[in-house]
């Protein structure tokens, strides 16, 4: 699990193109020291494997495995050599939620619409697929490239950011221009809530909410007069049987 308080800026040195992968080396002397083969390091908010650490003289880059399903469903793909990239490794147990609770699973890809100069910070517009705009709400927390951002203004297809001189600084929102994509996480607690509601999936119309206790329960189908709802607990409780004794 990440935060979304990205570490360093890195920069991608090497991409190998497998087929239905790629194989990317990152260098990135922060997010490596004391790393090992298997550990976890999120680039750009994609959280990725570890397979091997390379020394050389410009310091230590590590190589991390990018399936196919990663490379379509985030902007991985469109990274160069050269690009750089925010990263951030996995926060230890007891250490601070800095940003927010960040798994590394991009759901989907937006791309910066416009970005506002303010004097002291800077409002950058960013598109968001229609499916995800119900989980981005004012105030909310939504993971961009990485990074933990409250949500200032939502929209159906759309939310902004403001973005402080230390985030412009040290991460690639920094630099990032109109039309470059970007990806997106939205708030996990939101999803699991959703689908807890029974929202999920189309359980709208045939989840608990209408096939359970609500509609064919005693509230609906039992003696409505003279059951739960007026001599039952709520009614008859300790409130009601002292009010009438």
């Amino acid at each position: 699990m990440f935060t979304g308080i990205v570490e360093e800026l890195g920069e991608i040195v090497a991409i190998e193109h497998l087929g239905d992968a790629s194989r990317f080396q990152v260098r990135g002397p922060v997010v490596t020291e004391g790393a090992k083969h298997g550990d976890s390091i999120a680039v750009n908010g994609v959280c990725l494997t570890l397979v091997d650490l390379i020394e050389d003289a410009e310091g230590t880059r590590f190589s991390a495995d990018v399936m196919a399903e990663t490379l379509d469903r985030s902007s991985l793909g469109a990274l160069d050599i050269g690009s750089r990239v925010n990263l951030e490794r996995p926060m230890a147990l007891g250490g601070r939620l800095g940003g927010h609770i960040v798994q590394g699973h991009v759901d989907g890809t937006g791309a910066i619409v416009d970005r506002k100069l303010s004097e002291h910070w800077e409002i950058v517009k960013i598109s968001l697929p229609a499916e995800l705009s119900r989980y981005v709400v004012e105030k909310g927390s939504i993971t961009v490239d990485g990074i933990s951002l409250t949500v200032v203004d939502a929209g159906p297809d759309y939310f902004t950011v403001s973005l402080i001189p230390t985030t412009l600084a040290l991460t690639t929102l920094g630099v990032k221009q109109a039309g470059d994509p970007v990806n997106l996480e939205v708030d996990v607690l939101a999803k699991y809530v959703e689908r807890l509601l029974g929202r999920d999936n189309g359980a709208q119309g045939n989840g608990p909410q209408n096939n359970g206790p609500q509609n064919n329960g005693p509230q609906n189908n039992g003696p409505q007069g003279t059951g739960l709802l007026d001599n039952g607990m709520r009614n008859n409780g300790t409130q009601d049987k002292e009010a009438t004794a």
